[in-house]
């Protein structure tokens, strides 16, 4: 008897790119839902009470929330096509440091410079690309996070890169400007069909931020 997987998601998030990636890594079929989130589905709500949050992986009934942790599932569940996480401890170790860092910090400052103005934003910029600093250095000159093959931390990061165009829309800089070695980076991950078929264009999102900075009064 086959699988049964579902995910419950929202088509803007990063955290939802992250299981969809690695589902699709994996060759694992799945449902997809996309969830409203201003109006819950019973089975979101079902899935996932603590939180009644996107994404959730029901796997043959089974939720499984947060996205590093449905990672880490889906790694663990099939195992064999395109591991994510390294078979070293150090080096699972060291994955796992790097995506909860990706956690507290870009997503937070990244929606700072969409949702403030003046000298906040400002501010929100700097961090952003200090940040981002920080990742290239860590990536150094290896192809990926993980090395020579994409893994666990580079699923938990590309998905931001959808959002860039909307970073860069409302607060008027360049990320390539400031840190080009991460846009190739990025343009690598995107050749594959993975990421490609999941990131959704960035024009779109662009579209998306403007009717949330019109709900929260931001224009």
């Amino acid at each position: 008897m086959a699988d049964e997987v579902i995910l419950l998601d929202f088509w803007p998030s990063m955290f939802g790119m992250r299981a969809r990636i690695a589902l699709t890594e994996k060759g694992v079929k799945y449902e997809y839902r996309d969830e409203d989130l201003r109006d819950k589905s019973p089975l979101l709500l079902k899935m996932n009470p603590i939180h009644k949050k996107i994404p959730v992986l029901i796997h043959n009934g089974k939720p499984v929330c947060e996205s590093l942790v449905i990672l880490q599932y889906i790694d663990e569940v099939w195992p064999g096509n395109s591991p994510l996480l390294s078979s070293d401890p150090y080096q699972r170790a060291q994955a796992r440091f790097w995506a909860d860092y990706i956690d507290k910090k870009v997503y937070d400052c990244g929606r700072k410079i969409w949702s403030t103005k003046g000298e906040e934003q400002e501010a929100a910029k700097k961090e952003y690309i200090e940040i981002l600093k920080v990742l290239e250095a860590e990536l150094g000159e290896k192809p990926y996070f993980g090395g020579d093959n994409f893994g666990f931390v580079d699923v938990a990061l590309i998905g931001y890169y959808s959002w860039f165009s909307a970073y860069e829309s409302y607060g008027n800089f360049s990320i390539e400007a400031e840190c080009p070695k991460f846009i190739t980076w990025a343009k690598r991950c995107l050749q594959r069909e993975s990421v490609s078929k999941t990131l959704p264009d960035g024009k779109k999102v662009c579209e998306f931020v403007s009717v949330l900075r019109n709900k929260f009064g931001i224009e």
